[in-house]
């Protein structure tokens, strides 16, 4: 399958999610989240359509789209399936990782033009068993030899690992390296073995199908992103998790709060001429909802506007906006949940029911993972420590 799209533009690219959204999502969404089930009709139509290349540069054939233009697509896709809007925004974190770190080599820029050729989907692997989280910090080293490399990994979390063509595993530079000088690699998918270690029977985003791995792989050593982890996870891979995650997390609570207008337009139709009582609750929550999204969007504009050239990739890596990435995060992870839970205030016992046309179940579990997805204590202690130390310019 040939899906390269050199002439696509950001407009026909939303336009498809959309699409694809109502038309394929939507109707699938109850299923993946009561099966646990990977949602491959969806991944599917992605592919078709292209999206998965999105973030490629235009230069390598893909449509080079911007962090507001991604985080748009996130968010299109979130309000029919929080799943698999997760997948989508966690592959374009790595994705952009190859882009912005690997672009520079003619394996990874052959590699990104065969991705957008055959729509290849990424995974993550960053935790480990033993490190409690810490995504910086890894037990595994890489082992190099002949211009090849072996990698072993037992980790806790495997993001959609048995789903995906690649994955892109964190680990040690090689066996002598402490465990905060790390490096990433590209892992094939048919390069590697995967053995499952736990389950993935969760409260929500249960489509995600991320359960605990051991991985075992070998490959060329020019499958390693160049450079130090520290530098790729500053620069690209936090930005562009947090920022995405929050554009889905709002599409998501976006969903729900349209679902309860929709509940109250039709109490309004019943009594011609009188505005509901629920109005007023209908009110606060769009007005949440709307300045959650100039969070994540203001962040989206204020990336863009640094992500390219020496000076801007330095930016990142100042305590600056480390805090405002913190504090987006958590933001956005907080503000989901109550957006959704005023919703549900409005709706009543129809969104309490899961077999409604205004149920709300899966939405409360999908956004209630938001603060969990690196926990947000472990975020606000990292913000605490570097407050006592930065000093914001005048």
């Amino acid at each position: 399958m040939n899906t390269s799209r050199t002439d696509q533009n950001f407009g026909s690219l939303l336009a498809a999610v959309r699409r694809l959204a109502s038309e394929v999502a939507a109707p699938h969404s109850d299923n993946v989240d009561k099966e646990a089930r990977f949602p491959v009709e969806t991944l599917a139509a992605l592919r078709q359509a292209g999206v998965l290349s999105a973030a490629v540069p235009r230069d390598l054939g893909g449509a080079g789209c911007s962090m507001v233009e991604l985080g748009q697509l996130c968010a299109a896709l979130a309000q029919s399936c929080g799943s698999s809007a997760m997948v989508l925004a966690m592959h374009y974190s790595q994705l952009a990782c190859i882009a912005r770190h690997g672009e520079q080599t003619e394996f990874f820029r052959g590699y990104l033009r065969d991705l957008v050729t055959h729509q290849y989907l990424l995974a993550s692997m960053t935790s480990e068993v033993g490190t409690f989280g810490d995504t910086r910090s890894s037990i595994c080293a890489v082992e190099r030899a002949d211009g090849r490399f072996t990698l072993k990994k037992d980790a806790t979390t495997g993001s959609y690992c048995q789903h995906a063509d690649a994955v892109l595993v964190t680990c040690r530079r090689d066996k002598d390296a402490a465990s905060g000088d790390q490096v990433l690699v590209m892992v094939r998918r048919e390069d590697c073995t995967l053995k499952q270690t736990t389950s993935w029977d969760t409260l929500g985003m249960r489509g995600t199908c991320s359960p605990g791995f051991k991985l075992e792989s070998g490959g060329a050593q020019e499958q390693i992103v160049p450079g130090a982890f520290a530098d790729s996870s500053a620069q690209t891979m936090v930005p562009y998790s947090h920022i995405l995650w929050a554009s889905l997390w709002w599409g998501v609570a976006a969903d729900a709060v349209g679902r309860a207008a929709n509940f109250v337009r039709g109490q309004a139709r019943q009594k011609p001429g009188t505005t509901p009582p629920t109005a007023t609750r209908l009110a606060e929550v769009s007005l949440q909802l709307q300045a959650m999204k100039q969070n994540w969007m203001s962040a989206a504009q204020a990336f863009d506007a640094v992500a390219t050239g020496a000076a801007g990739r330095e930016e990142l890596m100042s305590i600056g906006w480390a805090l405002q990435l913190n504090n987006l995060k958590i933001g956005c992870s907080e503000a989901a949940p109550q957006i959704v839970h005023g919703a549900l205030q409005i709706v009543g016992i129809l969104g309490y029911k899961n077999d409604s046309p205004f149920s709300l179940g899966r939405h409360y579990r999908d956004v209630l993972s938001a603060s969990l997805m690196i926990s947000n204590d472990r975020i606000a202690a990292k913000s605490a420590s570097m407050l006592l130390v930065f000093k914001d310019s005048p």
